[in-house]
């Protein structure tokens, strides 16, 4: 199984760690650091993303991404199917849309407490403490160059992660939409809502009172979704 993370600054394959928790022993994981993310050098950027996952993979497996990486993972179900037997895409990108207004602050955000502060109130409906701030702005620290991965005007790094409707509909995959409802990085109108009319085999479950971080804002039922759809 493979697991991708976001584009978010101190994102990294340890986001997951809750979700490899809960899959035990049952699957082989690896969810590894995207380029220009933690252990990874910054590589050919968001631009060649796609190409970088289609060389981790070397034999049919369920693909998990969020957000960017949900997108990613589309991505390689579209121009790899004989690779993916799964797909589960939570709070993703993936289909044409404009840059929402927090995306876009999203990926200017600089290694600062106040904006690793306001980072959360983006990416939480219920932002959580002192604590979580402190560990993101590590995070953020850890990724001093971050800004540069994407350089303003940032809709072409929104287009450089979409598929047009017509290779979205060629997924034969099974696929998992899991958003929430109050996200504002990737709003749903502009994602799960059109995927589910485009996608051929497509089932989704959105979350009430969510973000774009459902994996922590709703840890129990994330995981229970996840492992009830991957071992249907």
């Amino acid at each position: 199984m493979l697991l991708l993370h976001g584009s978010g600054p101190g994102s990294t394959g340890a986001a997951w760690n809750p979700l490899v928790d809960a899959l035990g022993e049952r699957f082989q994981v690896h969810a590894p650091d995207l380029p220009g993310f933690g252990a990874e050098d910054k590589g050919p950027g968001p631009l060649g993303w796609s190409s970088w996952v289609e060389g981790l993979v070397d034999e049919p497996c369920a693909v998990i991404g969020n957000s960017a990486g949900g997108a990613l993972a589309l991505m390689l179900a579209a121009r790899r199917p004989e690779l993916v037997t799964k797909v589960v895409a939570v709070g993703t990108m993936g289909y044409p849309m404009p840059l929402p207004p927090a995306l876009d602050q999203l990926w200017a955000t600089g290694p600062t407490e106040a904006e690793a502060r306001s980072l959360l109130r983006l990416i939480f409906h219920d932002p959580p403490g002192e604590e979580a701030v402190a560990a993101r702005l590590e995070a953020m620290r850890a990724q001093p160059d971050y800004r540069e991965l994407f350089p303003a005007p940032r809709q072409r790094w929104v287009d450089a992660l979409s598929l047009t409707p017509g290779e979205l509909a060629t997924i034969a995959a099974p696929v998992l939409l899991i958003h929430g409802a109050n996200d504002h990085i990737v709003p749903p109108t502009s994602s799960v809502i059109p995927l589910l009319h485009t996608l051929p085999d497509v089932r989704a479950h959105l979350f009430g009172r969510c973000g774009h971080a459902s994996p922590l804002e709703h840890p129990a039922e994330f995981n229970r979704l996840v492992l009830s759809f991957l071992e249907d």
